[in-house]
């Protein structure tokens, strides 16, 4: 009998790897449709009997603003084009702030957050964490920085009901992401920390303080090149 149970876990293991991986080298060429937050958000919507909210239109990275890429990275990773998926030493940060029994934003890359975002559904808990980690891992194996970077821009949250800088920039400012300014990108990675509850615009006082802060990042960090 345990030798049967053994047999079967092994099984499903290795056809997870092989659906897993198959599914992550699927995505590096074809966008995203939707994303389990998506989804999720929408069942939400319905059940507090509100309209369904789903603005989502997928661009490729030529039609996306160097500035909001650079914006995002100021705010959100500023270490992505150095780590291999994970920032251990931001992870140290809050392990030793949380001994200390301080709060502290959490260690997540934009690596993390995409692997989140894609493949697995919003929570705390060890196993998805522990999901996070397998494929965070998997998409810095087989994509390319600028490719993790794309399908991040193009499935994030960036208000209710609004996923995507496309869609943002047409909701928020009623542009092209492509033609956004280092202000209007500044402002949209801004709210990324709580989209639900922070506007782009009109930017309240704290929104503008972060925004300022971000532009002045993107002046610290200079050029944004991926390696090719």
């Amino acid at each position: 009998m345990l030798k049967k149970f053994l047999r079967f876990i092994f099984k499903i293991l290795v056809w997870f790897i092989i659906i897993s991986t198959g599914l992550v080298l699927f995505y590096k060429w074809v966008p995203v449709p939707a994303t389990p937050l998506m989804v999720i958000r929408s069942v939400q919507q319905k059940q507090d009997g509100k309209a369904i909210t789903w603005k989502h239109d997928w661009v490729s990275m030529d039609h996306i603003s160097k500035n909001l890429q650079l914006a995002v990275i100021c705010s959100e990773d500023q270490k992505f084009l150095q780590h291999n998926g994970f920032d251990v030493e931001a992870i140290e940060k809050v392990i030793e702030s949380n001994k200390k029994g301080k709060k502290l934003r959490g260690a997540s890359t934009i690596s993390q957050q995409t692997a989140k975002n894609v493949f697995l559904w919003p929570g705390r808990s060890w196993v998805r964490k522990g999901f996070e980690v397998y494929f965070t891992f998997l998409i810095e194996l087989l994509w390319s920085k600028e490719r993790i970077l794309e399908v991040y821009l193009n499935s994030i949250e960036m208000g209710d009901g609004v996923y995507g800088a496309e869609a943002a920039s047409q909701f928020w400012f009623r542009k092209t992401a492509k033609t956004l300014s280092p202000q209007e990108a500044a402002a949209i990675a801004a709210i990324l920390p709580n989209p639900l509850r922070f506007k782009a615009s009109p930017a309240s006082g704290y929104i503008q303080t972060r925004k300022n802060w971000i532009v002045r990042q993107m002046g610290f960090y200079g050029p944004l090149q991926f390696s090719k």
